[in-house]
């Protein structure tokens, strides 16, 4: 019984979500979806390299992170509207 109420519960969820998105007008295309996740994965990348930097010692490791950060930047700006 547990079980079946897991799985109605995690259907309902998907459901909520769907019609929300829905209502805010938000039906987007696979590859929208694709970019939009692509986008927000690169912005993840780029805080933890920025963290990365400001803990690093190693002017070695602070000078390819700074590269690291450059092309997260020229990746997010070309995938942002």
């Amino acid at each position: 019984m547990a079980r079946g109420w897991e799985s109605k519960s995690v259907e309902s969820q998907l459901e909520d979500a769907a019609t929300a998105a829905e209502r805010r007008g938000e039906s987007l295309t696979a590859a929208q979806r694709e970019a939009r996740r692509k986008l927000e994965d690169l912005q993840l990348a780029r805080r933890y390299t920025q963290q990365q930097m400001a803990s690093t010692r190693s002017d070695t490791r602070r000078s390819a992170l700074a590269q690291a950060l450059a092309f997260l930047d020229q990746e997010i700006a070309r995938l942002t509207p």
